[in-house]
């Protein structure tokens, strides 16, 4: 029971505690409320004063904003005003010059129609006066005809003639002025720079024949070199290629063929052959073998020293081996060693004097006859085998289309390749740098006179100076000084265009007229 009762009682502290605590929750949420309200109050009371002294203020702005807007109103109304005003003045100052226009131009057009009518009257007039004149022209032409005794067609053509005859006087002086106008500079250049380079480069001229000649110590040693039954020459023919002479020559033996080279093994060969004194097909084998490497390394230190003193570097060693076996070809009786070491000084010369690659010049120039260094059988002209090569061997395109236009089988496209044919044409035909048989002579220098003989007005012609030079006698009644100067120009460009020629050829045109009379 006392439990219970303890219970009980703590049951009812608790609940008088919560009562309590209510109470004073309500007391002091009724205190907020009530400060609350009271601040709400005065918040709406400052509220309602802000609002009624913005409304007055803003009553103020409306009745600013109302007084400025009708004084802008007013502004730009005087301002129309004043603008409308300026216009109608202009208008009407307007209106008055159109005004006067309008009555000028019905004075000028009432002035045209009088012109007009004055102009009908004299076309009129006119018409009658050309009726007459051209009846008078008719009749005067007929009188001419009379006269002259020439048809008006006939008159046309010899005015006609007239007229060619002058516009080629005044055509071929045109052209003299010209020509003079760009020689006046570019020949005197040029002649300069080819004559520094002549004579800065003189090179030796040797004639080369299909033969080689060699000396024996005895006449005994033609029979030890024709051996039993012959074998020991069939040997040394069937080895080298060539063919041995041996006559009635004392103490020597002739080597005939047309490859340089072989003759050259052939030689070498005979010569050791004969100093050992043993002459028999096993030691000619050994003789000759010997004798190809000596001459293969007489080639590589030819083309060597080519390279070095052209001061070249660089080229490919199948190439400098060509090069030596230039040593052994000749073209026209010219070195072609000689020759492109020749070609290469001039051409590296004449690039210094323009300001160019000289070391390009000199190596096209050495590389321009390397097709020439390649046997008979190998199918091509020598220009054609000399480009493949140089692309073979990695030559860059400069150099080889130097190669491919030095005979002009193509344009020129560059100075390098004008040099190198220049250079070329330059050491071909120094005197004495090359000969030709007699047939080939004669052939090209009737080619030249035919060529000549070919032009309408020409009588005569002659290649004299070796075929460096055509004089052309022309005839004085058909051709007149103008008309020798076309005739040479067209006579020079067929001459370079059907023929091929060492240098050039100076086309001499002469026309003399003689008048021979007779006093009794």
């Amino acid at each position: 029971m006392e439990a219970l009762w303890y219970v009980l009682v703590a049951v009812l502290a608790i609940a008088v505690g919560v009562f309590a605590g209510m109470v004073l929750r309500k007391k002091v949420a009724e205190g907020k409320i009530g400060s609350a309200e009271e601040e709400a109050k005065r918040i709406v009371v400052d509220a309602e004063k802000q609002a009624e002294t913005k409304k007055k203020e803003a009553e103020a702005r409306k009745k600013e904003a109302l007084i400025e807007a009708k004084e802008e109103i007013l502004k730009q109304r005087n301002e129309a005003e004043r603008e409308l005003k300026e216009r109608r003045a202009e208008h009407s100052k307007i209106e008055n010059r159109l005004a006067q226009k309008e009555a000028n131009l019905d004075k000028k057009s009432e002035a045209l129609e009088k012109k007009n009518e004055q102009l009908d009257k004299k076309l009129k007039d006119t018409d009658v006066v050309r009726a007459q004149v051209d009846e008078t022209l008719e009749k005067q032409l007929k009188v001419l005809e009379e006269i002259s005794g020439l048809s008006v067609n006939e008159a046309k053509e010899q005015l006609i003639e007239k007229v060619e005859s002058q516009v080629k006087h005044e055509l071929a002086q045109r052209l003299d002025e010209l020509e003079q106008q760009f020689k006046e500079d570019s020949e005197e250049k040029a002649r300069n720079i080819l004559s520094l380079a002549i004579q800065r480069c003189a090179a030796d001229h040797v004639a080369e024949a299909t033969i080689s000649v060699v000396a024996l110590p005895n006449e005994e040693m033609k029979g030890r070199i024709i051996g039993r039954e012959g074998r020991n020459i069939q040997k040394i023919e069937t080895l080298t290629g060539v063919e041995l002479i041996i006559d009635d020559t004392p103490e020597a033996i002739t080597i005939s063929g047309f490859d340089p080279v072989r003759r050259e093994v052939a030689r070498v060969a005979l010569e050791k052959l004969i100093s050992d004194g043993r002459i028999h097909p096993t030691r000619i084998e050994e003789m000759v073998e010997k004798a190809q490497k000596e001459v293969d390394a007489s080639v590589k230190q030819a083309g060597e020293r080519a390279t070095f003193e052209v001061g070249i570097h660089g080229i490919h060693s199948d190439l400098v081996k060509l090069l030596g076996r230039l040593r052994y070809r000749s073209s026209y009786g010219q070195n072609v060693l000689k020759h492109s070491i020749e070609v290469a000084f001039l051409a590296g010369i004449m690039a210094e004097e323009l300001g160019i690659d000289a070391n390009a010049a000199r190596r096209a120039g050495l590389l321009h006859d390397i097709g020439k260094a390649f046997p008979h059988d190998v199918e091509g002209s020598h220009v054609e085998i000399g480009v493949n090569t140089a692309k073979k061997y990695k030559e860059s395109k400069e150099v080889v289309h130097a190669i491919e236009a030095h005979h002009n089988d193509v344009e020129p496209k560059t100075i390098l390749a004008i040099l190198v044919q220049a250079a070329d044409a330059i050491s071909a035909a120094r005197p004495g740098a090359r000969r030709e048989d007699m047939e080939n002579y004669i052939k090209r220098l009737q080619k030249l006179e035919e060529i000549a003989t070919s032009f309408d007005g020409v009588d005569k012609a002659y290649a004299i100076q070796a075929g460096r030079e055509v004089r052309v006698m022309v005839k004085p009644e058909q051709v007149n000084d103008e008309g020798m100067k076309l005739i040479a120009r067209e006579m020079a460009a067929k001459i370079q265009a059907e023929m091929k020629y060492p240098g050039q050829i100076k086309v001499h045109l002469i026309r003399e007229s003689r008048v021979a009379d007779f006093a009794k």
